[in-house]
């Protein structure tokens, strides 16, 4: 058996997992969410959950992958036995059907980043925004030729081994996305009125909280985390046994839910500045900020800097998901890297321009009362993402807890390990599970 390929360092191993877990959730969907959800009622109760929820099955999820030493089948057959492998399948369709949607809207992040630097888009009249955008998502030459392209960037990195490609990347685009995030963010802040923007995202506002927001910040947590599906599952499999585990997911935990934050500072500021509407939704990145770039002084710089964020978030992201299903063939069927990464990216265009096609010739091809593109949305988020989570708590909190205990807590301390051991399994047997399901129904 060939010897498992390794992170060359706890920090390629840290930057590579945020990067997986940051995509398009920090940027594009944590503003629109916030702003739709009552920006302090949504904010705080999500940090709470990312440090307890979220980093409780971050946890588990990675020392699964540190054990099993494999992708999400093989670890759920050598750790559990043949009646948990069904699991880890869905783990890889679940990663397959999000890559399907996730590759069309990062091909429509690549065509804004080329817009903005050729000038175009950049306009303070919505409903031209409006119009470019449903001309972009709406001809399917476009949208299928940039949802290609955006695979094939994907594949270029995956075919490279762990330390030379995934680690590569995020080792040089997750400190660049964070310094270029920053520099929209101190332009913001100098726009006046955006003080509105900053009470709006951290002044706690009891009269605007409502369950739904609740709901949402759950939903989002696991979301941002990229747990239930076997990302970081098998990023874990990659990691030294003298790595410390816990401290890695904690820095795993604040990057994320920090660039979440940043999300929010690049944008609702200069929304509120401009007195547009934070409540726009999906179209809050591509039909709104436009308009900022458009009454800002070198607005041009500005966009190409934001939509280069966009762009960097969302590759680090794909190659998480391309390489849960490359590592999947590679260790199941013993295929070689690069043939696993073409076959795969393959089908993904193919089946990915199905969900491509529902905002175009296929927008009025709906099961079930939707689209194409929205059916794998659904499924994914509300279906497979919460029972993949709650998979992993019974398997790590229940079934396997000796080994998994001993695993989480390699290299700690006996008296840090005493502390955290039950409020652990307290949180994978109990609270997870509670919430989880919370998340299952409402979403159904």
């Amino acid at each position: 058996m060939t010897e498992r390929t390794n992170w060359s360092s706890r920090i390629g191993f840290i930057l590579a997992s945020a990067g997986a877990a940051v995509g398009l959730g920090a940027i594009w969907k944590f503003p629109y969410l916030v702003g739709s959800n009552g920006g302090s009622v949504f904010l705080f109760p999500y940090i709470v959950l990312s440090f307890t929820m979220g980093l409780g099955l971050l946890i588990a999820e990675v020392a699964l992958g540190r054990a099993g030493q494999g992708s999400i089948v093989t670890t759920y057959r050598k750790l559990g036995s043949k009646a948990w492998v069904g699991w880890g399948y869905l783990g890889v369709l679940t990663g397959f059907c999000v890559m399907c949607f996730y590759s069309g809207i990062g091909g429509w992040t690549l065509s804004y980043l080329i817009d903005a630097c050729l000038g175009n888009g950049i306009v303070a009249d919505q409903n031209k925004l409006a119009a470019h955008f449903g001309s972009l998502v709406s001809n399917p030459y476009i949208s299928i030729g940039y949802q290609a392209l955006f695979l094939v960037l994907t594949a270029s990195v995956v075919s490279f081994n762990i330390s030379s490609g995934i680690e590569r990347l995020s080792k040089v685009l997750m400190p660049l996305l964070f310094v270029l995030v920053l520099i929209v963010i101190v332009r913001g802040l100098t726009l006046p009125g955006s003080e509105k923007g900053l009470s709006y995202l951290f002044a706690w506002n009891p009269s605007a909280f409502s369950w739904q927001s609740l709901l949402a910040a759950m939903g989002f947590t696991f979301f941002s985390l990229c747990v239930g599906c076997g990302c970081m599952l098998t990023y874990g499999s990659y990691m030294k046994k003298d790595q410390h585990l816990v401290k890695g997911c904690a820095w795993i935990t604040f990057l994320t839910t920090a660039a979440s934050i940043l999300g929010g500072l690049m944008i609702m500021p200069a929304v509120f500045a401009f007195n547009l509407d934070p409540t726009a939704g999906p179209g809050l990145t591509f039909m709104t900020m436009p308009v900022v770039f458009a009454n800002l002084p070198f607005g041009q710089f500005f966009a190409i800097v934001f939509y280069a964020c966009i762009v960097m978030a969302a590759l680090t992201s794909a190659v998480s998901l391309l390489e849960l299903v490359v590592a999947f063939c590679v260790d199941e069927w013993h295929w070689r890297r690069p043939a696993a990464v073409a076959v795969v990216t393959s089908l993904l265009l193919v089946i990915g321009s199905f969900c491509g096609l529902s905002f175009g010739p296929l927008a009025d091809f709906k099961i079930a009362g939707r689209t194409i593109f929205d059916n794998f949305d659904y499924f994914t988020s509300n279906l497979s993402l919460p029972v993949g989570g709650l998979v992993v708590c019974l398997l790590v909190g229940w079934k396997l807890w000796p080994m998994m205990s001993r695993e989480i807590t390699l290299g700690m301390e006996q008296s840090a390990a005493a502390r955290l051991l039950p409020l652990l399994r307290l949180m994978l047997l109990a609270v997870c599970p509670i919430l989880i399901l919370t998340i299952l129904i409402t979403g159904l």
